[in-house]
């Protein structure tokens, strides 16, 4: 990608008179020599990807592990009942976070954006979206490019990986692009997808990946919601005309010198953080003896 920060995104796409998405759209096709339609069939495929997974959830699918399941499903029968707060689009959002989510823990097909341990994050927000609003799939391919373009520029500056950074790093980059993808969805100027990037990020700065017996499955599942609701609202906030007073680029480089200094028990390692305490070592135990875990973990 030619683009080292948002910065320069916002100023090239300005430059040029272009979309914000066209922009991403066209550096993708120059960085990867490829067609302009066969692009767009990539991100089209992304997106069908997507919708599969949300539709492929059973509420019977356990994880090997028997951590993770059924979960989306109770958040969407006590949605029906009527006995949860937020109304029908906030409780959707909350239900696919943890379907597509399960998803992955069951070993489904899912779309690893940027991650797998944050694939329930956009779905979560588009798919509900879509219904809500009747938005258009080439006008959610747009918004997936700028989701794209925000995600590749993290990852350059900073990091994806929770090994590297942190959860930050994965639901925290999973909100920033979600973010930044509703935010042009509002009809948001390219400014404004960028302070909805800037905002989500600071608000899961720091957030350290501390998964139980080392698996994609607790406490990720529940935080993918958190990546889901956090971007709703920083788009919110950012298509209100809420102005975040760091730039995107200094939040991502903030973002990245707090990973770097986090311990690495809270990078992945399943050594600190929820992973640490007593329940959870006794679930491992309990693992251990059913042969679903290795002992060197």
């Amino acid at each position: 990608m030619a683009f080292q920060s948002v910065k320069q995104l916002l100023e090239r796409a300005a430059s040029e008179n272009r979309p914000l998405w066209e922009t991403i759209l066209e550096d993708d096709i120059h960085s990867q020599n490829l067609k302009r339609e066969d692009s767009l069939n990539t991100m089209r495929y992304f997106w069908e990807a997507m919708k599969t997974s949300v539709e492929n959830y059973h509420p019977d699918d356990r994880s090997n592990s028997g951590l993770v399941g059924g979960d989306g499903e109770k958040v969407r029968q006590a949605n029906r009942r009527g006995i949860l707060f937020g109304g029908d689009f906030f409780n959707e959002v909350i239900t696919e976070a943890l379907k597509v989510s399960e998803c992955n823990a069951c070993m489904k097909r899912i779309v690893a954006m940027p991650t797998a341990g944050s694939c329930g994050v956009i779905p979560a927000v588009l798919v509900p979206l879509v219904k809500e609003r009747a938005i258009s799939d080439e006008s959610v391919i747009e918004a997936l490019y700028v989701a794209a373009g925000f995600g590749q520029i993290i990852a350059t500056r900073s990091s994806i990986s929770g090994a590297e950074g942190g959860c930050q790093a994965e639901v925290g980059t999973a909100s920033a692009m979600a973010a930044a993808a509703v935010t042009h969805l509002g009809g948001g100027t390219g400014l404004m997808c960028s302070y909805a990037c800037a905002m989500a990020l600071s608000n899961l700065m720091g957030l350290v990946c501390d998964p139980i017996a080392g698996l994609v499955e607790i406490p990720c599942v529940q935080r993918n919601v958190i990546g889901a609701v956090n971007a709703l609202s920083c788009a919110n906030m950012a298509l209100a005309g809420v102005e975040h007073k760091i730039p995107a680029d200094e939040v991502i480089d903030a973002m990245r010198a707090v990973g770097d200094s986090m311990s690495s028990d809270l990078k992945e390692t399943a050594r600190g953080g929820l992973a640490g305490t007593p329940t959870a070592r006794i679930i491992v135990r309990e693992l251990i003896r059913k042969n679903q875990f290795h002992s060197e973990h």
